[in-house]
């Protein structure tokens, strides 16, 4: 997905990046194998395109208007201009391709997992989490073993490397830092959920994000060390659910007098 960014797309059709909202995109991926560039797209009229291009974008809301808008894109587009069929073109397509077969790849294991691990009642439970998928749930026990043998959530979030420590020399104290001694595969889990959450509606992980960043919601190293938090703050969620043996609840749940 870098290498497509940060190279090809960049070169060819900057515009259309505004479009890719996530690496589940899959249409995204067969858009782009039938429409890589600016040119592609304006060959056609824009209805004639908006036919062409209608089942390849799959079940999108507003799916007139997507298309409209990258339509109008793509005739304002400052991409260099390519030809069917150059070099520069074959190099394009075949890491488009790439991209997409490794999608699909990503998806054969997501179902994979899900039906071995189905049974699984803390499985369950870690799907109930926002932005916790099949992979992720699966890394997560994978890691961490059985949760319920830590007796408190502290030894598991040092389990994972989310305890704080200070460097300290003499009678001087630094800042206190994430230790990142414990299991770095279990903390990029949470960091990918974290990432996920957050961009979903209503629940607490992200409304703990909003409020992080509140004072400066454009400053990076703010909003690097907002993540951080709110993944501390589900594996210690993930924690609880699994020795409770409940699903999460978010607080939306309880709102409407219920």
């Amino acid at each position: 997905m870098n290498s497509l960014f940060n190279h090809h797309i960049t070169l060819f059709f900057p515009e259309l990046e505004r479009f890719f909202n996530s690496t589940r995109s899959e249409w995204f991926c067969r858009f782009l194998l039938k429409f890589p560039t600016p040119r592609s797209i304006v060959r056609y009229r824009k209805e004639t395109f908006a036919k062409r291009a209608w089942n390849v974008v799959g079940r999108k809301v507003s799916k007139a208007r997507v298309l409209d808008d990258i339509y109008e894109t793509a005739a304002n587009s400052i991409g260099i201009p390519i030809e069917q069929g150059s070099l520069a073109m074959e190099t394009y397509l075949l890491q488009v391709a790439r991209f997409y077969e490794l999608t699909n790849q990503r998806a054969a294991l997501e179902s994979k997992a899900d039906s071995y691990l189905a049974s699984r009642s803390d499985y369950q439970h870690l799907r109930t989490i926002p932005g916790i998928g099949p992979i992720v749930a699966l890394i997560i026990l994978a890691e961490s073993g059985d949760l319920t043998r830590f007796g408190h959530y502290r030894q598991y979030l040092n389990y994972c490397g989310f305890n704080l420590s200070a460097q300290q020399s003499g009678m001087t104290k630094g800042q206190y830092r994430l230790s990142k001694r414990g299991n770095s595969r279990l903390r990029y889990a949470y960091w990918l959920a974290a990432s996920a959450a957050i961009t979903m509606r209503e629940n607490s992980f992200r409304d703990k994000f909003a409020k992080y960043v509140r004072r400066d919601p454009e400053n990076k190293d703010l909003c690097r060390k907002g993540r951080v938090a709110v993944a501390s703050k589900m594996a210690r969620v993930a924690h609880a659910l699994v020795k409770k043996d409940c699903d999460y609840q978010g607080f939306y749940q309880f709102s409407h007098g219920t």
